[in-house]
């Protein structure tokens, strides 16, 4: 008889541990989809036609589309360096793409992953890094549990090369925008039992100008053989997402999955960068430069039943998404950690109202810009007008009826010109040089540092 109530007790003590784990939702799986140096003008749900991209659209149409959603620097590092820590990148030094091996976001700087890993959470990073390639910086030694990628800010889109599982080189490889795909599918299989954190990083559409026969032969109507091949590129990158989104809604964890896609800038257009045959209309400038187009990208948050579609335009910028995922994760957010990013959900939702941030910010040696709400402050390279080095003086945009940057108003509006430079300066002065890369704007150019290096063609 004993061990009958024994053997009861025990199944009802199951049952409500079962009953308790019903009532207590699980965490929100995250997924932050980073793509590189596309165009913003270059996805349906921004009106582009020449290429397909049915599955970012079809994201976008489920979720929330920002009309100014913003990275904090104008390409590929410290813009990786600021999603992965939630801060601006100056603040460490992780201005520029780094110049050797040896650069990288520095050891002191927590990650999303490793913030993540504190609540239970599954890490992995799938495709490009760009963080540091020595092995005390690479992923596994940064908060993520599982890494599929290469540790550089370029790779062959066919060979394996420096293409790594964890620490060991992969010996095959097909196409990395498919094998990155299959390799998202596959963590996600692997993690039902618990929540997990993915960032999935792909190198498209960045050079090489890499695509497979197959795609280029659908875009066989376009004469541009560069434009050509982005197209077929880019056409890889949004069928791979589909199949991840698919992933999510066959096992029905689209339910209990935010979702969220950016580029890591704004696309290449000027000379000197990457240029891959990308457009950024209706926005002027180019990655590498503090104008719209270097900053201003496509930008989706999207996350099933819990997030009505919607169009956002209030300004936001890519350090929202750690908050945010913090947030969801039930991880505190310190003031030590010293936080630039905010949660976005209660300003999605409806809970709170009004401006996310009172004021945006960005540096790139001695480029610089502020926003504020419809207004930016600007100095951005010359080779955009001139087609030679140096930067232009401070130019006053009013975005709200001018995002194209045509019209300066720093003449006719000299206070405000003056109430945003000292609201700049402000920021600047809690900033420190870089590490590397080149010499900052403003009064922290004098400031003691380590000794500059010439940064990477970028």
């Amino acid at each position: 008889m004993k061990i009958i109530l024994t053997i009861f007790n025990a199944v009802f003590l199951a049952l409500i541990s079962i009953g308790q784990a019903a009532e207590s939702p699980a965490k929100p799986n995250i997924l932050i989809i980073v793509a590189d140096d596309l165009g913003y003008a270059d996805v349906g749900f921004h009106g582009c036609k020449d290429v397909p991209t049915p599955n970012l659209d079809a994201l976008a149409a489920s979720g929330v589309r920002f009309t100014n959603g913003y990275v904090s620097g104008p390409y590929c590092s410290p813009t990786r360096a600021g999603l992965l820590t939630g801060r601006y990148q100056q603040r460490f030094g992780h201005e520029f793409n780094p110049s050797e091996p040896a650069d990288g976001l520095p050891l002191g700087e927590a990650t999303l992953a490793d913030r993540l890993k504190t609540a239970g959470y599954a890490t992995g990073l799938i495709g490009k890094w760009h963080l540091g390639e020595l092995p005390a910086m690479a992923p596994p030694k940064r908060g993520f549990d599982e890494f599929f990628g290469f540790l550089s800010g370029g790779h062959s889109y066919f060979t394996s090369g420096q293409v790594l599982r964890g620490s060991e080189e992969v010996k095959e490889m097909d196409y990395t925008t498919d094998a990155f795909g299959r390799e998202a599918v596959a963590f996600i299989e692997k993690h039902t039992a618990h929540p997990w954190f993915l960032y999935l990083a792909f190198n498209a559409v960045h050079t090489p100008m890499h695509a497979t026969e197959d795609r280029l032969a659908k875009f066989a109507n376009i004469t541009n053989g560069q434009r050509r091949t982005y197209d077929a590129m880019l056409l890889a990158m949004d069928e791979a997402i589909g199949v991840v989104r698919k992933k999510l809604g066959d096992s029905g964890m689209d339910k209990n999955t935010l979702v969220c896609f950016i580029s890591d800038n704004g696309g290449p257009t000027m000379k000197g960068v990457t240029i891959n045959g990308c457009r950024n209309e209706p926005l002027r400038g180019s990655k590498r430069t503090t104008l719209e187009g270097g900053i201003r990208v496509p930008f989706v948050v999207s996350w099933k039943d819990k997030i009505k579609p919607a169009v956002y335009d209030q300004p936001v910028i890519q350090l929202d998404l750690h908050s945010t995922a913090l947030a969801l994760a039930g991880v505190e957010q310190k003031p030590e950690c010293k936080l630039d990013g905010v949660n976005l959900l209660p300003f999605l939702t409806g809970e709170k109202t009004g401006a996310p941030h009172d004021a945006l910010y960005w540096r790139l040696g001695k480029q610089m810009a502020l926003r504020m709400g419809d207004w930016k402050l600007v100095r951005y390279d010359n080779h955009v007008d001139l087609g030679t080095a140096g930067v232009s003086s401070a130019k006053l945009y009013n975005l709200a009826n001018d995002i194209g940057e045509m019209n300066d108003l720093a003449a006719a509006q000299p206070e405000k010109v003056k109430d945003m430079q000292a609201k700049w300066d402000a920021w600047n002065a809690t900033l420190v040089k870089p590490l590397w890369g080149g010499e900052p704007s403003g009064a922290n150019a004098a400031q003691p540092g380590i000794e500059k290096k010439p940064g990477r063609k970028q």
